[in-house]
Order: structure tokens, then C-alpha cells, then sequence
């Protein structure tokens, strides 16, 4: 049983504030659909079979995805109609095409000339750089033109002007367009890499599993398994958005494509309106969290870290996993509350039923999950698995895909990915203005002089930054800029935070032992036997910075640092994730409020409650080893980690099987700082899981004898 998509005239003209408007006649549906085609199956090909220069592809990648936007988006949504508009937009796509041909045919020109630059250059680097201001205005508003222009003139202009660490001497025009349109460091550098290799063969996966039914298969399905659970509705909108969400990569997108399903079928059961829509946002978000896809956070920590992509997935599991289960804990607490029921329409879908209909939903991902493990490269793997949705679909009564189904899935994920594409290449110019003047580092070495050396308040700074980055950035692009300008310090403070410890502790290998007989040989004696904690962070801070690297791989391990790095990148993507849910701009509750018809501030705020697993989650990341931890260590972090976001859970909502009283609520966000603070005695965290246990029993008997 497939549940029908509840809509009214009035949602439906809500809803329409969080899509951009597009263009529509038939000869323009024609054109996109055909193009679409063409840049899947060339995109196809270049990543499978082609070996053509990296520059080429992403100038073609760029081309043919700022065409599609040209066409699709005019300038102002007032000119939709507009034919003189439409004839200026067919200009900007020949002037895309004219960009790669340009590339194609006289870069060799431009090297022969000693890399100086002739009028024909000058037009076609500017032309390209504006265009893509104007192609990321039109899909995703003024911020990201603003900083990009303000990342640019700060190279070419006022950087000198500057006084301090942020001085910059300044570069030539020429330099600057050269760097940012024929290098490989600029618009069409890694991030451009990342955008048309792994992001779309992903998306197009995507597209190919939501063509096959896929989408309707994880709603049934999250059905069938949360409808005997309390609260089965809210779990439904957990389970099914967590699900859709790793595969669709925009939160908003998730929001609305299962919002209209699950927040209905909440307020049927009796959950709150406005809680109904927080629930619905705070899983979408958390899509992005979730493996295989992630968005395209993966593939960009991947490129960033050097860590393959298989271990940042692995590593991103357990994390998400408790991320969840925090958001489905506020669902049971409401549902207690709330003394939610069971929907008719989820008491007639049967797991076996559903799973008899639809399980070759799930070879699709068996195999791409095989063969990422197998070591085939994320691109092959997306590849094959796409075929493998093509065959898998012949098992299925109603989703055979045909060749016209086929086509529409190209079609439909060329036209996904196109927003995503220009806004990655405009991204690289900002990125590109980060290396080339040293902001990064210098911006690290801010947040740690601002926070004291202290890791929290770094993470508190980080997340700040994320907020105010994320009010006018996507998700994707706020990560990619913060982790370029915050990971080294983030990474910095955690490394020496464990080496500190390894010292205290008296546990430093004797690899290490050495350079500290360059720093202060009258501590060696002290190396084996441990010293207070203060003492250690005073002998580390000693440690000249050209040697801190080697001493890091001596001390923990190149391993072990290598885990780091992807922590802090991690904690980093997390953060980025909040801006989702926090006011004063949070698209994804936003509209999952025009759904549920309440107050979109104040869903805002419900949603950042609901969320509170993006802040606690990363501190375990940073102060413990939730990622990168042996097979014990993780057993231990889950199991108490599980029951201490409960107990928090209870202690935020004054409610755990039943009304908490004022000392039992304190008693619960006791039992939950034991729990869930880093490093303590294994005794101190089971007397804190008593505790909750003791309050969970109690509020159970006592709801028990008022039902």
C-alpha cells in the first residue's frame, strides 16, 4: 500500500517559495530534456572510459550545467515569459560553449606566449568568472556572488590596505584571472573534480532509484516497521527521511518530497503541528549525515583528508546512527505526552508484504556498497550500481524501467545537478583565494588565539561561524569554505589534546621520547611515569611547530592522525549541517512548516530543539574516539552514548515515561552528564545509567496507573 501525497491549493503555492522558478514551453522542455540527456551519458563516459585533461572536463562540466540553469532560471522571475530574456539567455549558453572551445583550442596559444595574457583572454576569463556570478545569483541568491567578489578583490585590491595577519601584497589581475579560469587551482579545480566525478554519478544514482520506486519502497517500508512502535508515525518520518536523505542530498528537497506524507500522518495519530514539522526537518537534516551519499559532503572531506571514501562512510555511521535515535527519542517523549495512536493506514502495511514487493530496492545498494568495499573507485561503483537499478526493476510489477524511463532518470538527475555544479565551480574561486594568500592558516590561527587554545570554545566559535555562513550558503558550499579556513586548527587542538593525555598518563611511546630531549632534557625521567595535565600541555607547547608533525605520527600514529583529520572535518561538516534548522534562516523547517500550516519561526526553533544531536554529537567526536576507535572503545562510547542522549533528551523535555518532577529532571541531566562525558571511569557511567534506569521505571509504573 502506497500512501497517497496529501496537498491543497494553498500548500502547494507555500511550498512553491522554497523551489526556484523555472522556465516552461514546450520547445524549452524539449531542448533541457535532450541537453540533460547528453550531459548524463557524456558525463557517463568521461568517467568510465574517457582520459581527457581535467581542465576540459570541468570547463565542459561548467558549460553544460550553466547552460541548463541559463534556460531553466531567467534572470527574474518576473521575465519567466519574457522572449527578449530568453533570447539573452540562448547568448549566455553560446557563450558557454564558446568558453570551452576556447579552452580546448588556444590554451597551448597562451603558454607559448610565456602566460601573458592577449585581449581575447582578458574577454574570455572575465566572461567566464561573471558568468558564474550570475549563474549562482539566479540559483542560490546574492550571498555567494558577494563573498566571491569580496574574496577577489580582497587579492587584487584592499588585501594591501589591511594591517596585521591579514595583509596581503596583492596580485595582478592577469595573475588572478589566470589562477581562477586556465589553472587547475581556480574555478576548475579539485572542488570542480569532486562536482563532475563523484557528486553527479551519485546524484544520477539517485535519480535512477527514485525513477525505480525506490522512494515509495523506504516510506512503505519505514511504515511497516515503525507503525507498532509508540509514536510510529514521527518514527516514520525519522526512518524514511533519514533513508531518502542519504540518497537525495538536499535537505529542503527531502523535506518536501516526504514532509507531505509523514507530517500529515503525525497529526492524524496526535502529535502537535508544530512539532510534526520540527520532527520532519530535524530528520531531513540529518539525511545529509547519513552514508552512502551524504550529500556530497563525503567525496569533499574524501579529496580534503586523503582518506579514502570507504572510511569516511564507515566512519560517519555510528555518528548518524546516534544522531537519530537522539531525534526519535523526542518522538517517543511526545508520543508518551501527547498519547499519540496508532493510524489506520499504517495498521494495514505488513514488513513482509512490503519487502516481498519491493526488495530488489535493496540490490542496488548491496552492490554499491559491495564494491566500494571491494576498493573499485566511487565513480565505477555508481556506475554499476545504476545498471544494477536498471535490472533489479524488471523484478518489480510497476517500476520496469523501460527506455523511456531510462531517459526521464537521466534527464531528471542532469536537471538535479545542475544548481549543485555551478555553485561548487563558483565555490572554487573562493577556495582558490584561501590558498593563494594564506587566509586559511591565518584564520586557524585566529580561532585558536580568540579561543584560548581551549578545544570547546573553538567548536563554539566553529559553530557560530557555520550559522552565519549557512544563513546565505548551502550546506555544501559553508562546509567546503569553513573546513578550508577552521580544519587545521580544529585538528591542531584535538591531536595535541591527545598527546596530552598520552603524557599525563604516562602511555607516550618511546618513538617519541626523542624530540622532548630536544625540548627539555630533564623531563625524560618524568615521560614514563606521567606528570599532571597542566605540566604536559606547558612540555607540548614547548615543541617547536616544524616538529609537532612528526611528533604527532610518532606519538599516535600516522593512522591514528590521518582519523583525527577526518574528526575535525567531520565536526566541521556536522556544524555546517545546523543552518537547516536555526533561525533566523532555516529553509528545511521553513517548509516543512508551509506544510503543517504553523508559525515557520517557531517551527524553526521546535526544529533546532529536535536537532540537538548536530552539537552533542561532534563533542564526542572531539573528546572522544568515536571515530577512529577500536571495536571496545566504540561499544562502550554507543552504549552509553545511546542511553545518555535519552536521558538528556528527558531532561530538556521534563518527561520520560511520564511528567519528571523538578528533582528527577535534575537527576536525569546528571545521569546524562555521566553518561556522555568524555573519558570518565566506567563505574561513574554505569551509576549514571542506573539513575536513568531508575526514572525510566518509575515514569513507566506511573503512567501505567494514570492510563
Amino acid at each position: 500500500m502506497t500512501a497517497s501525497t496529501p496537498s491543497t491549493d494553498d500548500q502547494e503555492i507555500n511550498l512553491e517559495d522554497f523551489e526556484t522558478k523555472h522556465r516552461s514551453s514546450p520547445w524549452i522542455n524539449r531542448f533541457v530534456f535532450t541537453l540533460s540527456i547528453f550531459l548524463a551519458v557524456a558525463h557517463i563516459y568521461i568517467n568510465t572510459i574517457a582520459t581527457l585533461p581535467e581542465l576540459w572536463v570541468s570547463a565542459f562540466h561548467f558549460a553544460g550545467f550553466g547552460a541548463l540553469c541559463a534556460l531553466l532560471i531567467p534572470a527574474s522571475p518576473k521575465w519567466q515569459q519574457s522572449k527578449l530574456a530568453l533570447l539573452c539567455d540562448s547568448l549566455i549558453v553560446l557563450a558557454l560553449a564558446g568558453m570551452v572551445l576556447y579552452i580546448i583550442f588556444f590554451e597551448d596559444a597562451l603558454y607559448a606566449r610565456g602566460v601573458t595574457f592577449d585581449t581575447a583572454d582578458w574577454i574570455v576569463s572575465s566572461a567566464a568568472v561573471l558568468l558564474s556570478l550570475e549563474l549562482i545569483r539566479r540559483t542560490s541568491g546574492w550571498f555567494i556572488p558577494v563573498l566571491i567578489l569580496i574574496a577577489l578583490s580582497y587579492v587584487v585590491v584592499w588585501g594591501q590596505w589591511l594591517g596585521g595577519m591579514f595583509t596581503f601584497p596583492g596580485l595582478s589581475m592577469e595573475t588572478l584571472l589566470y589562477r581562477s579560469f586556465f589553472s587547475t587551482d581556480g574555478m576548475f579545480g579539485s572542488i570542480s573534480r569532486i562536482s563532475w566525478s563523484f557528486v553527479f554519478m551519485f546524484i544520477l544514482f539517485g535519480a535512477f532509484l527514485v525513477k525505480s520506486g525506490a522512494g515509495d519502497f523506504i516510506i512503505d517500508l519505514s511504515r511497516a516497521l515503525a507503525s507498532k512502535m509508540i509514536g510510529g508515525p514521527g518514527f516514520v518520518a525519522v526512518l524514511g527521511s533519514g533513508l531518502m536523505g542519504s540518497v537525495s542530498g538536499s535537505s529542503v528537497a527531502n523535506t518536501v518530497s516526504t514532509g507531505v506524507i509523514t507530517i500529515p500522518l503525525m497529526r492524524r495519530a496526535g502529535f502537535p503541528a508544530r512539532f510534526a514539522a520540527g520532527i520532519e526537518a530535524a530528520a531531513s537534516t540529518g539525511g545529509q549525515l547519513m552514508p552512502p551519499v551524504m550529500g556530497a559532503g563525503a567525496f569533499i572531506m574524501a579529496s580534503y583528508t586523503q582518506v579514502s571514501y570507504v572510511t569516511i562512510i564507515g566512519a560517519a555511521a555510528i555518528p548518524a546512527l546516534l544522531y537519530f535515535l537522539s531525534v526519535g527519542f523526542f518522538v517517543r517523549v511526545e508520543a508518551k505526552r501527547s498519547k499519540v495512536i496508532a493510524t489506520e493506514d499504517d495498521s494495514n502495511i505488513v514488513v513482509s508484504q512490503v519487502l516481498k514487493e519491493g526488495w530488489h530496492h535493496i540490490l542496488p545498494l548491496g552492490v554499491l556498497v559491495t564494491l566500494l568495499v571491494q576498493g573499485f573507485t566511487p565513480t565505477y561503483a555508481a556506475g554499476l550500481s545504476i545498471i544494477a537499478v536498471i535490472l533489479a526493476s524488471f523484478l518489480s510489477k510497476k517500476h520496469k524501467m523501460g527506455p523511456v524511463a531510462i531517459l526521464d532518470a537521466m534527464a531528471q538527475g542532469a536537471k538535479n545537478m545542475s544548481t549543485t555544479a555551478v555553485l561548487l565551480i563558483g565555490i572554487g574561486l573562493v577556495v582558490n583565494v584561501i590558498s593563494t594568500t594564506g587566509v586559511g592558516n591565518t584564520f586557524s590561527l585566529l580561532i585558536t588565539d580568540w579561543a584560548g587554545g581551549s578545544l570547546f570554545f573553538t567548536i563554539v566559535l566553529v559553530a557560530i561561524a557555520s550559522l552565519i555562513l549557512g544563513m546565505g550558503l548551502p550546506v555544501t558550499a559553508s562546509y567546503i569554505v569553513l573546513g578550508t579556513l577552521s580544519a587545521p586548527a580544529l585538528f591542531n587542538l584535538i591531536s595535541e589534546s591527545q598527546l596530552v593525555d598520552m603524557i599525563a598518563s604516562g602511555t607516550l611511546p618511546e618513538a617519541a621520547h626523542a624530540i622532548f630531549m630536544l625540548v627539555d632534557p630533564g623531563v625524560m625521567s618524568s615521560l614514563a611515569q606521567g606528570m599532571p595535565i597542566d605540566q604536559a600541555q606547558a612540555l607540548v607547547a614547548q615543541v617547536p611547530n616544524d616538529f609537532k608533525g612528526m611528533l604527532m605520527d610518532q606519538a599516535l600514529g600516522a593512522e591514528h592522525v590521518a582519523m583525527i583529520l577526518v574528526t575535525a572535518h567531520m565536526i566541521i561538516f556536522w556544524l555546517s549541517q545546523d543552518s537547516n534548522v536555526t533561525p533566523p534562516v532555516c529553509l528545511t523547517a521553513f517548509a516543512a512548516a508551509a506544510i503543517a500550516k504553523t508559525p515557520p519561526m517557531l517551527t524553526g526553533m521546535t526544529a533546532w530543539k529536535l536537532a540537538k544531536g548536530l552539537y552533542i554529537v561532534p563533542l564526542l567526536m572531539a573528546y572522544t574516539q568515536l571515530i577512529g576507535g577500536d571495536a571496545e572503545t566504540l561499544m562502550r562510547l554507543c552504549f552509553f552514548g545511546v542511553f545518555g542522549l535519552y536521558a538528556l533528551v528527558a531532561a530538556m523535555e521534563g518527561y520520560l515515561e511520564d511528567k519528571l518532577s523538578i528533582p528527577f529532571r535534575v537527576l536525569a541531566l546528571a545521569a546524562a552528564v555521566l553518561m556522555l562525558w568524555p573519558n570518565l571511569d566506567i563505574w561513574l557511567q554505569a551509576i549514571g545509567l542506573g539513575v536513568f534506569l531508575v526514572l525510566f521505571i518509575l515514569g513507566n509504573r506511573s503512567y501505567r496507573a494514570a492510563a
